[in-house]
């Protein structure tokens, strides 16, 4: 990793720059190939702005960050630039995942999720629109029987409420209605 720390406005702290360099040489364990990190520090007023621009394999993440203390700044930063890693190879990921089923034929799959240090929220990896129909108990346990699916959602022909019955791994059945 290249990088390069220019402190603007302020005097260049030794200890500084070397808290910059191993901030980010942390960073390495998200990167695959050869980085060029350029940082820029400066004292504006009573600002302390930090700037990282990472040049990496054709990507290019920049992150700015403001404190009233330049160390803060520098912390800020590059948690911002470690988010901004994880999203992009997270969406590589999923781009060639989606790829190799569309390749395969598989169909619908979900996608598989590697475990992040810190996954801040699930995501949706498959929607699915349905047309409710109105249908008995008795009918909706007949679809389950006859298809592959797990569940079904329905609209309860008697009572009208939206209802969800699947089939549990003891081979029972569980009934979900909803109050509306």
């Amino acid at each position: 990793m290249q990088i390069s720390v220019t402190v603007k406005n302020t005097e260049g702290d030794v200890g500084l720059k070397d808290y910059v360099k191993e901030r980010l040489e942390k960073l390495k364990k998200y990167i695959d190939s050869a980085v060029d990190a350029r940082v820029v520090l400066s004292v504006e007023k009573f600002r302390n702005v930090a700037e990282v621009n990472l040049l990496a394999k054709g990507i290019s993440i920049k992150g700015k960050e403001e404190a009233k203390d330049m160390y803060l700044a520098i912390d800020n930063v590059i948690e911002k630039i470690e988010r901004q890693i994880k999203k992009h190879k997270g969406k590589v990921r999923d781009h060639k995942a989606a790829n190799v089923s569309k390749n395969e034929d598989i169909g619908l799959t979900e996608l598989p999720i590697d475990d992040y240090e810190d996954l801040e929220h699930s995501k949706i990896v498959e929607t699915r629109k349905i047309t409710l129909k109105p249908m008995s108990l008795e009918d909706a346990v007949m679809e389950i029987e006859t298809s592959k699916n797990r569940f079904v959602m329905y609209r309860d022909s008697f009572s009208e409420k939206v209802t969800v019955i699947y089939q549990r791994e003891d081979g029972d059945y569980a009934l979900i209605e909803a109050n509306s």
